[in-house]
Order: C-alpha cells, then structure tokens, then sequence
C-alpha cells in the first residue's frame, strides 16, 4: 500500500477545542496511525466507484425520501450503531460525536440555537450505512465527479486509477461538464452522507436557514473549503456562504475526543431545537 502526505489542512490553525493530549498535527493524519489500514480501504473503493452514473443512481435511490420515517432524535441515536470507516481520528460512535460538535458550537455560538443544531444533525446521513449503503458510499471526504480531480483529494495519486470517469476524456478538464461559476448547487458532488442529508431537510420542509444548510451540505468537501480547489465552479453565493463552512469546521473534526458528553442531560435542550427546526417525523 502507498500512501501520500497530502499536507496540512489550513483549517488547522483555527479550530476550538482541540484535545489537549493531541498535537494540531495529528488530527486528519492520513499517512500512519492505528486505523489508516481501514481508512485506506475505505477511500480506494470510494474513489474506485464514486462516477458520475454512480451519483445519478444514488441521487434516484434517495433523494425522494420514500425509504422510512423516523424523528430527528431517534435518527441521531441511531448512530449509536456505526462508527465511521474513513475517520483516522476517532473509533467511537457517531453520536457522540453528534452531541461534542453542538455543545462545541453552543459554547462559541450561544445565540445562534440554528448552528447548534447543525453541529447535532450534520452526520445523520449516515443512517444510509445502516440500510446497505457501503460506508465509501456515505462517509468520507467529498468532491465533484464529471471534472477533474484535484490534486487536494485525499490519496488524490493512489486511489483513482481504477475510476472509470478517470479515462473519460470529457472529464478530464478542470470544467469537466460544467460551466464556469455554474454554482455548487449546479454540481455533481460525489455521494454521501451531506448530500443525502441536505435532501431530507428540503424534502421535509425543514427551517434552518440556508448558511445551516450549506455546512449540512458541503462540510466534507474538504478540497473547496479548506484547500481552496473548485473555486472556478462557484458562483458569488457558494463564495459568500463559504466563511460559514469554515466556521462550522471550527467544531468539526476537532471536538472529537474520548471525553464523550453525557447525552442523557444534554437531549431535553437539544430535542427543543429539533422540534422548533425540524419537527415531528421526518421522511428519509
């Protein structure tokens, strides 16, 4: 196995509660640590089959919420049951990093209850590695398909060569089948667990405001936000939303420590943000 060093990520420099016994360094360490056999695995079949006919599958399969229903907080204590394949950072479930990310947020961000419940709900989509989605097809770092892939992918050099679309002349440009400053929301992003969980929350009708929306969104999309790669696809709103991203990413991957929170006294308040953003049963 040949794994590269991708660099820094510039996020790095500003993120809150880092753990203490940690170095900045070390969180999204892809190059060696105790789980990068699995987190290796995990993005070569990602980067194997995320294509562009593959994402038009998923998006048909999905997106039109018909597969079951269940509450937000039900839908979060379900990840009780999964632990994320490609995280190098942590190997506990994912709820508890659910509820880490919100009281991160709720400590810097006390008056905006909105990106509270970003912080809660941002992994839910997950819940598709619970109904035989394969975790390369839900966690992970996301990225356009029908374009060039950026050197800034995480395993960019050792990952991709098995991709179809990687021999797709068409898609070999920096365009790809896109046209300049068409708009993230215009763009194939490869799919997962933000995509999915954006869908459910305009399917349903759901209240947090759009800066909410875009972290759901594009918080994996770690080549735009935090690299600066696929600039040339964005129009002036991806431009102006793109500081909040990067504020939500403040409390992201570094609030994961193993000081997990005690869920039980933190639900009541957080189930009343779900019931004023996203009420009752939702449909996935």
């Amino acid at each position: 196995m040949r794994v590269i060093n991708i660099g820094p990520d510039p996020s790095l420099a500003y993120r809150p509660n880092l753990d203490p016994s940690k170095e900045k360094e070390d969180y999204r360490n892809f190059v060696d640590g105790s789980l990068i056999n699995r987190v290796f695995k995990t993005y070569s079949l990602m980067h194997t089959n995320q294509t562009v006919d593959f994402v038009k599958q998923k998006h048909a399969q999905w997106t039109q919420c018909n597969h079951f229903k269940m509450g937000m907080m039900d839908a979060i204590m379900s990840l009780d049951q999964l632990v994320d394949e490609s995280d190098p950072d942590v190997d506990f479930p994912n709820s508890f990093h659910a509820f880490q990310t919100a009281e991160g947020i709720r400590k810097e961000h006390p008056d905006k209850d909105w990106f509270q419940l970003v912080g809660l709900i941002h992994d839910v989509g997950k819940m598709m590695a619970l109904w035989d989605e394969p975790q390369w097809a839900v966690v992970g770092d996301t990225f356009p398909v029908g374009c060039k892939f950026q050197s800034s992918i995480v395993f960019r050099d050792s990952t991709f060569q098995d991709n179809p679309d990687e021999k797709n002349p068409e898609y070999k440009t920096d365009f790809g089948i896109y046209e300049p400053n068409c708009g993230l929301d215009n763009v194939l992003m490869s799919w997962g667990h933000d995509e999915y969980l954006y869908r459910v929350m305009k399917f349903n009708n759901c209240l947090i405001p759009e800066e909410g929306l875009y972290m759901i969104r594009f918080h994996s999309f770690y080549p735009w936000h935090s690299h600066g790669d696929y600039t040339h696809l964005c129009n002036s709103k991806d431009l102006q939303m793109l500081p909040w991203v990067n504020e939500f990413n403040k409390f992201d991957l570094y609030t994961k420590t193993t000081d997990l929170p005690n869920v039980d006294e933190l639900r009541p308040y957080y189930q009343s943000l779900i019931d004023k953003y996203c009420p009752g049963v939702l449909n996935w």
